[in-house]
């Protein structure tokens, strides 16, 4: 008795120190943080300094802080920003309309769905012009090849080589010109719109491939355990429906109607920029609205927008990251310079994104569809490759997810698919070799993460001193992969395959290794403050 009670002391004790020991970690990791923060913004306002304007491309008069400029050098935050006034009008009109027009009528699916595609064609025509019919005319045609042979075993094979074909063909033509289909249809190339349809379109293949898919699945035994999932699901125990439930749920065929399926590709809250959401989601929302969030919750979420936004005006205000990355003056920079503009880009496009897809999102929510958010989390809030990308793009992610990996094989052949749909990733952005090297160096850093993940699933940590050791191996390995995936985020937006030699050899010279030392330590720093929340969240669960 007296012994059990020695070790339960000894126990109680052992776990008192190591909370004391963690405690003090946390401080000094927090410390750290604060110092380097502070030094980024001190350096970063150095940077953007009056005596650089002359050499920075894309700075404007800004409103803020004035004479200061602004950075507006990014031409899809410069274009989203100059429209925003109109988006939220042409967007709060149109989700009045409907929603007025389905309260009135009670309209179900198919009466929502006529009210959805009359909107959003208005919206189509504006931004498109006369182009609008080479949207229908392959939406039409894609239609009919689901309908046709969607049963047969080779359809899957049929839907991507049709829509990898218009894919690389309204690249490779620029959106095609009416006066190569004979000169009395030239007078319509007067008429293209405001917005390049076929950059747009690139959403709209992914929700050709989604209808798809979703109809030859609808035919066939759906493998989703929803039982399961409700256990396990948090927002479907209170009574709600999560998202996973809407995508998985095959819905009825009745509801694969065309006017159901034009109005899911051109919707208009989602149209430009998504997020991407699956055909059987959408379809059962047009049905019944989502519930997931209350009319308090969207008004919060639109709130936080508006303090994000402001955030982001302060930034382009005070630090010209994205204005040297343009106009390419951070090659004549020391090594730290490089590091901080490097590092001040990528939480810039992380910000813009972050901004542009909770825009719209928002506004579907309004109209009572719920689309996947597409940064759940800060992008300095990810530590590994995979993390990373189910937080950014999380709603692409969980399409290829869907469509792609688990169609290719899944997990069984996870070194393989990786190559196949990183490279449909960069060929689906745009035709250009700096995408394509950031999508094979993004694998190449995969396969070893994966190795390791796979030997440190095998392996276990036994004793205190285990523990510890493998989390500051965790850490070590946390602060190589994100300076990896840096290096792989500036090859493929920033400088292209061409500079990744000059990166190199900048940050390989005496200089540059002291650099290079403390961006290591600093990213290893960050993945010890990752765990430090992650295991903050599980003692709250």
């Amino acid at each position: 008795m007296d012994m059990n009670m020695n070790n339960n002391n000894n126990k109680g004790k052992s776990k008192l120190k190591q909370n004391q020991k963690k405690r003090v970690e946390l401080i000094l990791l927090i410390l750290y943080a604060i110092g380097f923060y502070a030094f980024c913004i001190c350096r970063s306002l150095h940077l953007s300094r009056a005596d650089h304007f002359s050499k920075l491309h894309g700075l404007r008069a800004g409103w803020l802080f004035p004479p200061r400029l602004n950075d507006v050098s990014d031409a899809q935050w410069r274009n989203f920003r100059a429209n925003l006034p109109i988006l939220t009008l042409v967007f709060g009109v149109f989700t009045m309309l409907a929603n007025i027009a389905g309260k009135s009528f009670h309209f179900r699916a198919k009466g929502m769905s006529i009210i959805w595609l009359f909107l959003s064609l208005i919206y189509l025509s504006y931004l498109h012009g006369a182009c609008i019919i080479f949207i229908l005319l392959i939406a039409s045609a894609n239609f009919l090849l689901v309908k046709i042979f969607a049963n047969a075993k080779y359809f899957p094979l049929l839907l991507w080589i049709f829509n990898l074909v218009f894919l690389f063909a309204n690249r490779v033509y620029q959106g095609y010109s009416f006066s190569k289909f004979g000169q009395h249809w030239a007078y319509l190339d007067k008429f293209r719109g405001t917005f390049r349809w076929h950059i747009c379109f690139n959403f709209v293949i992914l929700r050709m491939i989604s209808f798809g898919y979703d109809y030859h699945w609808a035919h066939r035994d759906s493998h989703f355990d929803q039982e399961k999932h409700i256990r396990r699901c948090h927002v479907c125990k209170s009574g709600k429906v999560c998202y996973q439930i809407l995508q998985e749920r095959n819905v009825h065929t009745n509801n694969f109607a065309f006017t159901t399926y034009l109005s899911y590709l051109v919707y208009a809250p989602l149209y430009i920029a998504g997020p991407i959401i699956s055909f059987n989601a959408f379809a059962s929302q047009l049905d019944v609205p989502q519930n997931h969030y209350s009319i308090i919750e969207v008004t919060w979420y639109g709130l936080r927008w508006v303090f994000s936004l402001s955030l982001m005006e302060l930034m382009t205000h005070l630090f010209y990251f994205n204005a040297f990355a343009a106009s390419g003056s951070w090659k004549k920079l020391s090594p730290m310079d490089i590091f901080i503009i490097g590092y001040g880009v990528v939480n810039f496009m992380w910000l813009k994104f972050f901004l542009i897809w909770r825009y719209f999102r928002f506004w579907s929510l309004i109209a009572g569809i719920e689309a996947p958010e597409n940064m759940p989390k800060c992008v300095n809030n990810c530590q590994n490759l995979e993390s990373f990308w189910k937080s950014w793009h999380a709603s692409f992610n969980k399409w290829i997810v869907r469509y792609m990996y688990i169609p290719l094989g899944g997990s069984q052949r996870k070194l393989l698919n990786i190559w196949v749909i990183f490279t449909f990733v960069a060929v689906w952005h745009d035709l250009e070799w700096k995408l394509l090297s950031w999508a094979w160096l993004t694998c190449l850093f995969f396969v070893p993460e994966m190795l390791v993940k796979s030997a440190a699933n095998a392996f276990q940590a036994e004793g205190a001193l285990g523990g510890f050791v493998f989390r500051e191996l965790s850490a070590v390995a946390g602060a190589i992969t994100i300076t990896c995936l840096m290096v792989a985020n500036l090859v493929g937006y920033v400088i292209g395959p061409s500079g990744i030699n000059w990166l190199i050899s900048r940050f390989l010279s005496k200089e540059g290794l002291h650099v290079l030392g403390f961006m290591l330590t600093s990213f290893y720093v960050g993945t010890k403050l990752m765990f430090q929340i992650h295991d903050a969240k599980q003692r709250m669960q």
